[in-house]
């Protein structure tokens, strides 16, 4: 009987899982991708929350706290590397995914492109970090919206996703950075965005 419980509990934890991250229209449609070949990609972390904290700073500021707390200058270093992860691995991450799954429509996405008409804009709303400290670990989460704009005039809105609590682990447990945990929610938020705009232009 208990078997059992645990096993309806898995079943039911799975597909909670599985519904938070499935991506939702919320207005619009893609039918204006169809034959686009060049799309210009931003990131937008201005309304970012993390973990419990109400906003990013707050979030930050206790981190570097903490760890300059144990030695001098860690948190600093920290704080470094958490707005490079921002500027470089995250977007590298998601692009790299996006532009695969978009392959056999031959898609160039990235940042800075001067050839697109349409840009899609990231909006990162959440962050679970998670944690690995080798005996126990919580897997990263991010939250995305998408905003597909004009290039020329962001005002118009053409399309606008949602995606909840993409998880975010490295194989084998080897995810002992933080950086590097979150780095993997970008990457399959950006693999399933391109497998529900293939999908939703059939």
């Amino acid at each position: 009987m208990k078997k059992l419980i645990c096993l309806i509990g898995l079943v039911f934890g799975f597909s909670a899982v599985s519904n938070a991250q499935k991506i939702m229209l919320l207005e619009g449609d893609l039918g204006f991708l169809k034959n686009v070949t060049e799309l210009n990609v931003v990131y937008d972390f201005s309304a970012l929350e993390v973990g419990d904290y109400p906003s990013e700073k707050s979030y930050k500021d206790k981190r570097i706290k903490e760890l300059n707390d144990k030695e001098a200058g860690r948190g600093d270093k920290w704080s470094e590397s958490w707005e490079r992860d921002k500027e470089v691995r995250f977007p590298e991450k998601f692009e790299e995914l996006l532009e695969k799954g978009l392959s056999g429509n031959k898609v160039k996405a990235s940042r800075g492109n001067e050839n697109a008409e349409y840009t899609l804009i990231v909006k990162t709303k959440f962050i679970e970090p998670g944690f690995n400290v080798g005996v126990m670990s919580k897997a990263a989460a991010v939250s995305f919206e998408y905003i597909f704009v004009d290039k020329n005039d962001e005002t118009k809105v053409l399309a606008r996703l949602s995606q909840k609590m993409v998880p975010g682990a490295q194989a084998m447990g080897m995810d002992f950075d933080t950086g590097t945990r979150i780095a993997e929610s970008y990457a399959k938020g950006g693999k399933m965005l391109a497998a529900f705009i293939i999908k939703s232009l059939k």
